[in-house]
């Protein structure tokens, strides 16, 4: 992976962009391996993630996006609410998670 964004499979390139709701894993720091959401964009560098356990909606964790790893799948239920504004729990990120098969113990 190049930058967190781009992946070969076989001979091409596919390219997962950081978008609200995409589910990322950590590349780097204490969280190393771990799966997260994309909370919201700060700028072309810093996005916040959140796991809805060590990193809860009300506290996001700010990271580089170089030090993410983009995976193809998009909580969309949630990327909704994100979007509009409402309420979202830590239950329902870490259960979105759980449903795209992203548990914490990978």
């Amino acid at each position: 992976l190049m930058d967190g964004r781009v992946k070969v499979e076989g001979d091409r390139l596919v390219e997962h962009t950081i978008c609200i709701g995409r589910v990322c894993r950590s590349k780097a720091g204490r969280d190393k391996g771990k799966y997260f959401l994309v909370k919201e964009i700060v700028d072309e560098q810093f996005v916040l993630i959140v796991d809805g356990a060590a990193h809860k909606i009300a506290s996001p964790k700010r990271k580089r996006v170089k030090h993410l790893e983009c995976r193809g799948d998009v909580a969309e239920a949630i990327a909704a609410k994100l979007k509009e504004g409402a309420k979202v729990f830590d239950a329902e990120i870490n259960s979105a998670l759980k449903s795209l098969g992203y548990d914490e113990n990978r």
